[in-house]
């Protein structure tokens, strides 16, 4: 069996997202039919450009910001729409705060996404908002929307979420990327510091 490795990226302003991309990886990492299934999870911002030609299935997320996706990760989308099309592709959006977390809507642009690159599924996960992690204009605007403070990310629907995204990818034994199709042998990985999670230490959503 081969190995199959799952690229987990998200564009992130402040850094929350990137820690919730972060805990999806270690997750899948950890999950008990992960060994076996040779299944090998590493999580790359999206800002650091990672290539899904060198992954065999990818998640993709984003801080939500005004409505919609932030635009690193939209163009990455975009960019790479024809080899996403050609794996199994999970999205999340990171940004309702507040208990129950608030809003609750779907992102503009993420039908559109999904639509383009055949995405199986979409999953909305609550977000951080911390004033000291906030530019002055930022904190401005959430003193005047009333915003609710503080960390809603929640770390048992993340675990539960990366659990079932194994569970389909083991379920269905997905095949691994042909070398053609990887592009320069090495190159990804050398830039992503080889396989596993990488953590990075990031500030806010």
């Amino acid at each position: 069996m081969n190995t199959q490795r799952v690229l987990v990226t998200a564009a992130s302003k402040h850094g929350a997202t990137h820690e919730i991309a972060d805990a999806l990886a270690r997750r899948m990492q950890e999950h008990p039919e992960a060994v076996p299934a040779e299944l090998v999870a590493a999580s790359v911002p999206v800002e650091r450009g990672p290539d899904p030609r060198t992954y065999d299935a990818v998640v993709l997320g984003s801080a939500v910001y005004a409505g919609s996706w932030r635009e690193e990760a939209r163009h990455f989308a975009t960019e790479h729409a024809a080899t996403l099309r050609q794996r199994p592709v999970w999205l999340f959006s990171s940004g309702p705060i507040g208990d129950p977390p608030f809003p609750p809507d779907e992102p503009h642009d993420v039908a559109a996404l999904t639509h383009l690159i055949g995405a199986r599924g979409h999953r909305i996960l609550p977000g951080r908002l911390e004033k000291n992690r906030l530019t002055f204009p930022e904190r401005a605007m959430v003193t005047a929307m009333r915003a609710p403070v503080g960390d809603f990310r929640d770390w048992g629907l993340v675990r539960v979420w990366a659990d079932a995204i194994v569970a389909a990818l083991v379920g269905e034994v997905v095949p691994t990327t042909p070398r053609a199709d990887r592009g320069p042998a090495g190159a990804d990985a050398r830039r992503d510091s080889g396989y596993g999670v990488q953590e990075h230490g990031r500030q806010a959503t």
